[in-house]
């Protein structure tokens, strides 16, 4: 059991978490003819738009409600009313999410109560599907406002098995998938094609493979996004044979589908490391009813070589974590299943899953926390995302990127971190940073002193 030590500072220096909107953002870009609506005011989703474009390296459809001083003091009803129909008139999108901000959530907007209003007032788009949740940038992070517009899409968008007639395994080969934010579209990509190999039928949700995946299109601009879930699969998820939840932030929401489906699910904290992967392919292999295909046992194997092969350079090092919570479980996990030492591990906010964690303990912060940690356990790798590498150059350790945002490699968010063939490679690439770690040594750590180059991918 790990110790979580609370946040002390009263601000955050080098912050380390994004805002909830963006997360909710996120988990509404993985579906088809989408766009997210950001209620606060134009700079939000400015800012959001950047973190995106700089990390997926592609257009994203996202809209402002734009309050203003006015409106901020006087009530932003109209603004969210009135954007949600110029977004169903002109753009003809299939869903609408409307995502709060600390500046709406302090001005005391209520978006269901809007949400009815909308309905109420224009039925000539009652085609269009749209979901409010609230996602207040003072507190959560990616994970959190992804995690509750997931579980907003469930609530809303898909029927009880009894008012549907849906029944659980009508579609045999159907499995749902319920996937965490930690996943990159490249995960996702292998993650459906493990899945087909068991001849069985992923649905995604969401599905950011589709939907940011890079590829090009005929359409030369498009207010909505292309590819991703279809807002119609939503209706046959109580047909579905099992279901999957990929990440301990989505446990609501998979018990809530249970819930109004009755469909048997499959509960997995992350598929970083052997351990996991065996526990979701011996999941695919009942749900099937196939055995193991020999070319995912020779996965495995190749997998285990590599972590002989590792071994030397992995043994014992000395890492510093960063990242949400799901995913600094899962890479506490794969780090360790390699035999390196976590050190420190810093989150950007708290969730159950941190107490379960393998390590002495686990700060709530920032990026300064794990620089000025890093520096007192001597670390010898750190891991986290691009906002870290200054702090490995600060300290002269090399770095291994992850998370969210990757903004400085090119194709960095498709990189594949699950299944046997992910873990194989993400090892491989830890051992060569961790090789270059050998020869530092340690002097009193200073910030203004330590600047010596880092290594990293």
């Amino acid at each position: 059991m790990a110790e979580i030590i609370k946040r002390q500072k009263a601000l955050s220096v080098n912050p380390l978490k994004a805002s909830q909107p963006m997360g909710g953002a996120l988990a509404c870009l993985g579906f088809d003819r989408a766009v997210p609506m950001l209620h606060g005011s134009q700079g939000c989703t400015a800012f959001a738009k950047v973190f995106f474009v700089r990390h997926f390296r592609e257009p994203i459809p996202l809209q402002s409600t734009a309050m203003d001083q006015a409106s901020s003091v006087m009530g932003a009803d109209e603004n969210v009313i009135e954007g949600i129909r110029v977004i169903a008139e002109k753009s003809n999108p299939a869903l609408i999410a409307v995502l709060t901000t600390g500046l709406a959530e302090t001005q005391g907007c209520d978006v269901q109560r809007n949400l009815r209003e909308f309905r109420e007032r224009y039925p000539q788009f009652n085609h269009v599907a749209v979901i409010a949740v609230n996602t207040p940038d003072f507190s959560g992070c990616v994970e959190t406002g992804y995690a509750a517009t997931v579980y907003e899409l469930i609530r809303s968008l898909v029927p009880d098995a009894s008012q549907a007639g849906t029944l659980p395994g009508t579609r045999q080969r159907q499995v749902n998938v319920l996937v965490s934010p930690m996943l990159t579209p490249g995960d996702l990509e292998a993650l459906k094609e493990l899945i087909e190999r068991f001849n069985l039928r992923p649905v995604l949700i969401p599905d950011l493979s589709e939907s940011l995946d890079g590829s090009l299109t005929e359409d030369e601009f498009s207010p909505v996004t292309i590819g991703g879930t279809l807002i119609s699969e939503l209706q046959t998820l109580g047909d579905a044979k099992a279901t999957l939840v990929i990440g301990a932030s989505l446990q609501k929401s998979g018990e809530l589908l249970q819930q109004k489906t009755g469909v048997k699910t499959y509960y997995f904290p992350h598929l970083y490391g052997l351990q996991a992967n065996d526990a979701l392919v011996m999941a695919l292999s009942e749900v099937s009813e196939m055995p193991v295909p020999a070319t995912i046992e020779r996965q495995r194997s190749q997998l285990q070589d590599a972590m002989l092969d590792t071994h030397f350079m992995l043994g014992q090092l000395r890492v510093a974590l960063a990242a949400d919570p799901d995913q600094l479980n899962a890479l506490t996990d794969l780090l360790q299943g390699m035999g390196a030492e976590v050190v420190v591990a810093v989150s950007a906010a708290p969730a159950a899953v941190l107490a379960g964690m393998s390590v002495e303990s686990v700060k709530i912060g920032d990026l300064e926390d794990l620089e000025l940690l890093a520096a007192e356990r001597r670390a010898q790798l750190v891991v986290g995302n691009s906002h870290a590498v200054a702090c490995a150059e600060r300290l002269g350790v090399p770095v291994l990127r992850a998370g969210f945002p990757l903004y400085d490699v090119i194709g960095a968010y498709q990189k594949t971190w699950i299944g046997y063939r992910g873990t194989r490679r993400r090892s491989c690439r830890g051992a060569a940073r961790a090789r270059y770690s050998a020869p530092i040594r340690w002097r009193r750590y200073s910030a203004a002193k330590m600047r010596r180059p880092s290594w990293s991918i």
